[in-house]
This record gives C-alpha cells, sequence and structure tokens, in this order.
C-alpha cells in the first residue's frame, strides 16, 4: 500500500522537492497498484512551484 505525501503546513515544496516526492513515488510501487492520486497531488504541487519559481 502506498502513503499519500501531505504537506506539514501551508508552504508548498520547491519544484526540485515534488519532483523528488514524484521519483520516490514511483520507484516504491511494488505491489502493481498505480497510486494515482497521490500522482496527481505531487503533479499540482510540482506544477504550482514551477509556476512561482519561473516568476
Amino acid at each position: 500500500m502506498h502513503q499519500t505525501l501531505q504537506p506539514a503546513g501551508p508552504a508548498r515544496p520547491s519544484a526540485a522537492e515534488a519532483n523528488e516526492a514524484i521519483r520516490q513515488l514511483v520507484e516504491s510501487r511494488v505491489d502493481g497498484e498505480w497510486p494515482s492520486e497521490a500522482y496527481e497531488f505531487l503533479l499540482e504541487e510540482w506544477a504550482a512551484a514551477s509556476r512561482a519559481e519561473a516568476q
């Protein structure tokens, strides 16, 4: 079973941190179940951080 990563507070992770969390999620998939909700959440976090860093 997978763990959904929850932000510790109101701050969002950096794009690099979100990317690393995505990488860990993908690499930890062992039971054949794809954690789509966690993946989508992390992609949204990464996209938001990427936009913020680009400004």
